[in-house]
């Protein structure tokens, strides 16, 4: 990754400081305890995150590609606090690397490193772009996640067309749900429940046609997701 160059030093810094003037004590306790998370929460607000990281980037535009990419890295593996994280995706929205195929690495480092479901889930809409501009590599990358012996990749594999709707390969969503289907992991069947959900709010016979032919693998939290709202199936978020 380091021969991306140096990152930018006044985007990390304004992000940094920013961040700070919005620290919420109270906020942050709490949302260290929802996250589980050893590492320090500041309580700032998700949106105002984006924003931050955002007018960061605006003020001081990346010159490259290679220079986005090491300064989120930078942001990435230096952060003391969550937020940071978080900011460290956020950079990674700009329209000049949404198609960029050297990207991959810096999300399959999120994905390893950060191994949690805020972090897999915040890049899973980049994922996605990535697939649709780069059909062939990038389908053989999600199939290969789907097995994965990192649980983390497989939910990104998983959750990777969330938002496509009808521009949805069904193909390619079945293909990673499978192998899947059995495993007893929280986070795969809740995210296996997720995927069907968001289809089935463009296609839902084909989720309802996919839950029946899979009926003997699938679990009931999973199946319970899949099918909210369709024939009297009821769940929680």
């Amino acid at each position: 990754m380091e021969r991306f160059g140096p990152p930018r030093q006044d985007v990390l810094d304004a992000i940094r400081t920013q961040l700070r003037e919005l620290a919420d004590p109270v906020r942050a306790a709490g949302a260290q305890a929802y996250m589980k998370s050893a590492l320090p929460s500041l309580g700032v607000r998700v949106p105002d995150v984006r924003r931050i990281a955002r007018s960061a980037a605006a003020a001081s535009p990346f010159r490259s590609g290679d220079e986005l990419r090491a300064t989120v890295l930078d942001l990435w593996r230096s952060s003391t606090v969550r937020e940071e994280r978080y900011a460290a995706i956020d950079l990674t929205a700009g329209r000049s690397v949404a198609k960029d195929l050297h990207m991959l690495p810096v999300y399959e480092e999120i994905i390893r490193t950060g191994a949690w479901w805020d972090y897999v889930d915040g890049i899973s809409g980049r994922i996605f772009a990535l697939l649709q501009a780069h059909r062939e590599e990038m389908t053989a990358v999600l199939l290969a996640w789907s097995r994965d012996g990192d649980f983390w990749f497989r939910r990104a594999a998983i959750t990777s067309q969330l938002k496509a709707k009808a521009a949805t390969d069904t193909t390619l969503l079945s293909q990673v749900l499978e192998p899947n289907l059995r495993d007893t992991e929280f986070f795969i069947r809740k995210a296996i429940g997720w995927a069907l959900r968001e289809y089935a709010k463009t296609a839902p016979a084909w989720v309802a046609g996919f839950v029946a032919t899979h009926a003997a693998e699938i679990s009931p939290l999973s199946r319970r997701e899949a099918l909210r709202g369709q024939g009297g199936e009821t769940g929680t978020a």
